[in-house]
């Protein structure tokens, strides 16, 4: 017969023909691919900032052409989002500068024989938020977000007080 017995046993030392398995790696957690340093990083890819700022015109110029009501919505909003990367990156970068020069100091004052003296997270934080104030006051912001400010602690101090009805 073409068709082979299914009542015949299956031999206990069967050759199993042996199928290499694919390795799939993930490049973020492996050591193959080196350690990840952020300014080597911004170094290498610093020719992307280029492009982003041509796509950037380029959407500009789209979004002025635009007579689509829907198109320029999207339009808007890729613009937008594309605003936002940018200024988080500026941020980001103002981080790393300043916390590279606090390490300068600190190699600084152990080179000249001083114990180095490391800040707290709180105060790294109270640095900012004074640097934060210093730019609202130079760019003449800092009465409009002292107001929003004032508001938002008054809803919720209001909403943490008991209502009436419960009284």
């Amino acid at each position: 017969p073409v068709e082979m017995s299914a009542k015949k046993p299956v031999p206990f030392l069967r050759r199993v023909v042996p199928v290499a398995k694919k390795v799939q790696r993930d490049p973020r957690f492996d050591d193959l691919s080196g350690e990840y340093n952020p300014e080597i990083f911004l170094k290498t890819y610093s020719f992307l900032d280029s492009i982003k700022k041509r796509e950037k015109e380029m959407i500009q110029k789209q979004l002025k052409k635009c007579r689509n009501a829907e198109q320029k919505e999207k339009l808007q909003q890729l613009l937008r989002r594309m605003t936002q990367q940018e200024e988080e990156q500026k941020k980001k970068q103002k981080r790393r500068e300043r916390e590279l020069s606090l390490k300068r100091q600190q190699r600084e004052l152990a080179q000249q024989g001083k114990k180095p003296f490391y800040l707290k997270k709180s105060e790294k934080r109270k640095l900012e938020l004074a640097e934060k104030f210093a730019e609202l006051k130079r760019s003449g912001k800092l009465e409009s977000f002292l107001s929003k400010k004032r508001k938002r602690n008054a809803i919720k101090d209001k909403r943490r007080l008991p209502s009436q009805k419960t009284l």
